[in-house]
């Protein structure tokens, strides 16, 4: 959802439920440069609430973590969470993007679940329909005018300008899915309250999914099984996740229950896509945030589903000194949405 085009000289800010990220790329081409980063983290779930003290307190630590970074630019692509945006993929008659933008208007009410005047609606065209030749596939994508005007307020506010928002979804695509692959990708991105899941082929979504199980709901498995506290239970999943040898396996009894309630979840979607996209073959799964540091979880996924799983590396289209590499790999599980966000082509 673009509001200005055209300019180059803008940040990644991802917003997210326990901590802020803040990416600045320089260049033009597919390889872009590392400006700066910066991460801080966020307390009390003040970037959920809708009080104005802490969306106060929000827009203050934003502003502390663009100078603490040396960001140099006021203009800034904003991400927006999974769970406050709704996305699909519909099938359009081939017309002109004037005339796909049309027939969406008109179409809209019954399109996205929220009222039409009550929302902002951006839409792409991403490739061939697979199910009518004389179709395109469409993917429409609606969030709530309050959450998005809510944002704004709070970032103006600190003196930045909002170029775009952007689905999370869409920024952690361009950031780990290859340049160039043509094949059917999965990413998997475990936050704190709830999974992303994007299916992409041709580097474009076509299936978004927020999965309501994350480090949360892991966490108090383990608390709840093993009448353990909170913060040894983080400790033991972060540690032993599904290790079966360690502990005796009490970490991955007590919290399998709960991840194979998230993989019926990735079955029923490799389910869908297959079903839409008969002649493609999901060729990997990329894994990243919760996914990737969950211990033994990728294996998991892999020996479930028998597919290739990677460690998704945000960094794979930036270009940065050598001295920075440990540092940089240590953090990309964390950083997948604010470096697509800085990798937009405005």
């Amino acid at each position: 959802m673009s509001f200005v085009s055209g300019i180059r000289d803008f940040f990644g800010l991802d917003i997210g439920s326990t901590a802020l990220r803040v990416v600045q790329l320089r260049g033009t081409g597919e390889l872009k440069s590392l400006v700066r980063y910066g991460y801080m983290p966020l307390e009390g779930g003040i970037s959920l609430s809708d009080s104005a003290a802490d969306q106060q307190k929000l827009g203050q630590a934003i502003k502390q973590l663009v100078s603490s970074a040396g960001i140099s630019t006021n203009n800034v692509a904003v991400g927006l969470p999974s769970q406050k945006v709704f996305t699909t993929l519909v099938d359009i008659d081939r017309l002109a993007d004037n005339e796909i933008a049309s027939t969406i208007q008109l179409q809209a009410d019954s399109l996205v679940p929220t009222p039409i005047a009550e929302s902002k609606i951006d839409w792409s065209v991403v490739g061939d329909s697979a199910i009518d030749p004389k179709k395109v596939e469409v993917l429409l994508s609606s969030v709530g005018n309050d959450y998005v005007e809510g944002r704004l307020d709070i970032l103006e506010t600190v003196g930045l300008n909002v170029i775009a928002f952007e689905p999370e979804t869409m920024a952690i695509t361009r950031s780990l899915v290859p340049n160039g692959a043509t094949g059917m990708h999965m990413i998997l991105d475990i936050g704190n309250r709830a999974t992303d899941l994007v299916v992409s082929m041709g580097g474009a979504p076509r299936l978004t999914r927020s999965i309501p199980t994350g480090n949360e709901t892991i966490i108090r498995s383990a608390m709840q099984n093993l009448n353990i506290d909170e913060k040894q239970a983080e400790q033991f999943v972060t540690k032993f996740g599904l290790s079966k040898d360690k502990l005796e396996g009490q970490i991955h009894s007590a919290i399998i229950g709960t991840v194979d309630i998230l993989v019926g979840e990735i079955e029923k979607s490799i389910k869908f896509v297959k079903a839409r996209y008969p002649n493609v073959t999901l060729e990997r799964v990329i894994v990243t945030g919760g996914a990737s540091t969950l211990p033994e979880f990728p294996l998991y996924i892999a020996n479930k589903f028998g597919v290739s799983v990677e460690i998704g590396n945000a960094w794979r289209n930036v270009a940065f000194p050598p001295d920075k590499q440990n540092e940089l790999l240590a953090l990309s599980n964390h950083f997948a949405a604010a470096v697509g966000l800085a990798e937009r082509n405005e």
